[in-house]
């Protein structure tokens, strides 16, 4: 069986939920207080960090390989795209995502002069995605994808976060909403991140 350590309220860690909960999966989630980290999990990540997934003797800690590695094991529903070439462009805006909005989530929480500039470059990089929801469903078109799973989660945390966005931004907001509803998305929320909204 799977096990995945996972924060409680880690917007990294809810990215693997969602992906254990759209497959449908047997997993277990061993939730994690990252204040007061348990010291088996230095055995299985030398970063120290959540998520972490364990399957035998496969120890992985980085989400967006977690989820690849759960997407490719378990190819139903498909996550990532089967055409190598669509695979590849979600790769690399995966990668951008990374770069571009979720290294700011760390500073969110550090000083206030560091989340004002990581709430602000947060939300100007949100209102640039505003276009592709006025024209489609999902990141890639009509279909949910890794894509979907990697955003949902800051999606979810914006007011916690104290980021708010324009009215122009009603699209991406629109688009959240679809992903808030779906089943893998909703039993994927632990007790403390349904607290985030209200």
């Amino acid at each position: 069986m799977m096990n995945l350590y996972s924060g409680t309220t880690c917007p990294f860690s809810h990215r693997c939920r969602i992906v254990l909960y759209e497959k449908g999966m047997d997993f277990q989630v061993i939730d994690v207080d990252i204040f007061n980290k348990p010291e088996e999990l230095a055995a299985v990540n030398p970063y120290h960090r959540v998520p972490v997934l364990v399957e035998r003797d496969l120890e992985l800690y980085e989400p967006n390989i977690i989820n690849e590695y759960i997407d490719e094991r378990f190819p139903h529903p498909q996550l990532m795209p089967p055409d190598p070439i669509m695979r590849a462009r979600a790769r690399q805006l995966l990668s951008s995502m990374e770069r571009e909005i979720f290294c700011h989530i760390d500073p969110l929480e550090k000083t206030l002069k560091t989340a004002a500039k990581a709430k602000e470059s947060i939300r100007d990089r949100l209102n640039e995605l505003v276009p592709i929801f006025s024209k489609q469903k999902f990141m890639l078109g009509d279909d949910f994808s890794m894509l979907d799973v990697a955003i949902a989660p800051l999606l979810w945390r914006l007011d916690h976060y104290g980021i708010e966005l324009p009215k122009s931004a009603a699209p991406l907001m629109k688009y959240a909403e679809r992903i808030f509803s779906r089943q893998g998305f909703i039993d994927a929320l632990t007790p403390s991140e349904k607290a985030m909204r209200r």
